[in-house]
């Protein structure tokens, strides 16, 4: 007899593994229940408080510019991009939202590194209160990296992706550096023929490339752990508490959110966060007003300003990426360097969070995509992002 869970999901709970957890059709619940797959430690808001019903809109059936993914209206794009949660905000107010069959309002879902983008805001919080800065070497809080690829670059080296890192971001990679990183999370079963490794452990394996520090930006994801590390040594408290207390709480956020951890409770600061998608609108609509939420300052003007303008143009144009010409990328944001001042945080399998001052606009988009990065669907939702933005409530 087929079950309710199979019913809603495509398969029977017990087909999931942590071996198959971020492929389909297993994603559409895991991506939703990532503390059910892999340790993880709760992100405290100050309370939990049920959000209520979805907010209902027209938009679902407008209509889209013609050739946009070869999809006529909102609804059939949300669709094809395998959206589980979507919530755009215009002027501070939620216009329209839709949720998949087997996600809701209240339901907590994997950002994948957005998690990046959200690390850098409890240390920009930290820089603040001038328990960290950016300009000291990594190995000012974290002596031991000094045999590693950081032991002679600065933390923000480290918050730009310009560390110079023998290290190749294989998402699929199965016997390699990227298989053992995976690993060491505990985000892939371990392998009884070689020896497990917690995620420090593995971070102070890395060796550096043959060029210097601070050229062309190289995103590896290694390198915003190592900022979780540099949050735990700064103020002597785990992960966790530092993004609930500097972050979570003053953000007004009305769920928990959690991030994955490995062995040893070291957070998955680069990729294993978990948040409902009204409470990541929040951050960004937090972002657009300034760092400030209902007048109290969270997030400081300074580092605000140096976020959204201070990025190296041309290390990105270095670093080939082929994605925002006109980009740039500081402090684990991307700004797309359009006239319209736009920027955002990106996960692989389809995560955003997109911020359009010009227009007051906010879009969160988190999605079961199976291809983990899918180039061309990065560009399809960055055009249909746009048309958004273009859209009068």
């Amino acid at each position: 007899m087929t079950t309710r869970f199979a019913e809603t999901y495509g398969f029977e709970r017990n087909a999931l593994t942590l071996a198959n957890w971020r492929t389909e059709p297993f994603s559409r619940f895991s991506f939703g229940h990532a503390e059910e797959v892999v340790p993880s430690t709760t992100i405290a808001a100050t309370a939990e408080r049920p959000e209520g019903s979805p907010v209902a809109s027209d938009l679902l059936r407008q209509a889209l510019p013609q050739g946009l993914a070869g999809q006529a209206d909102v609804g059939s794009y949300l669709d094809y991009a395998h959206t589980d949660a979507f919530v755009l905000m215009k002027a501070g107010r939620i216009v329209a939202e839709h949720y998949a069959p087997h996600a809701s309002v209240d339901q907590r879902h994997i950002v994948f590194s957005i998690s990046k983008s959200l690390t850098a805001l409890a240390m920009a919080t930290l820089e603040a209160d001038g328990l960290i800065d950016p300009h000291a070497p990594v190995t000012s809080l974290l002596p031991e990296a000094s045999g590693s690829a950081y032991g002679d670059c600065s933390i923000r080296d480290v918050l730009d992706m310009r560390v110079s890192l023998a290290f190749d971001e294989a998402y699929l990679n199965t016997d390699g550096a990227y298989a053992r990183y995976r690993r060491a999370t505990l985000w892939n079963p371990a392998d009884p023929a070689r020896p497990n490794e917690t995620l420090l452990a593995f971070l102070m394996t890395l060796q550096k490339d043959a060029h210097a520090h601070g050229g062309a930006h190289f995103y590896a994801s290694p390198n915003s752990d190592l900022l979780g590390v540099l949050i735990e040594r700064a103020t002597g408290e785990r992960y966790a508490q530092v993004l609930s207390e500097r972050l979570w709480k003053p953000l007004g956020a009305r769920h928990h959110a959690s991030v994955t951890v490995d062995a040893e409770g070291t957070a998955r600061a680069a990729g294993g966060i978990s948040v409902t998608a009204r409470d990541l609108a929040r951050v960004g609509e937090m972002l657009r007003n300034g760092g400030t939420v209902d007048g109290r300052r969270i997030i400081s003007e300074t580092w605000l300003k140096d976020m959204l303008t201070a990025g190296d143009h041309q290390a990105w144009v270095d670093g080939k990426s082929n994605f925002f010409p006109n980009g740039r990328y500081r402090s684990q944001w991307y700004q797309s360097g359009e006239a319209d001042g736009a920027f955002c945080a990106i996960g692989i399998h389809g995560q955003w969070l997109y911020v359009d001052p010009s227009t007051e606009t906010v879009i969160v988009k988190l999605s079961s995509q199976p291809n983990p990065l899918d180039d061309e669907l990065k560009h399809d939702n960055f055009a249909f992002f746009r048309a958004l933005c273009a859209w009068t409530a």
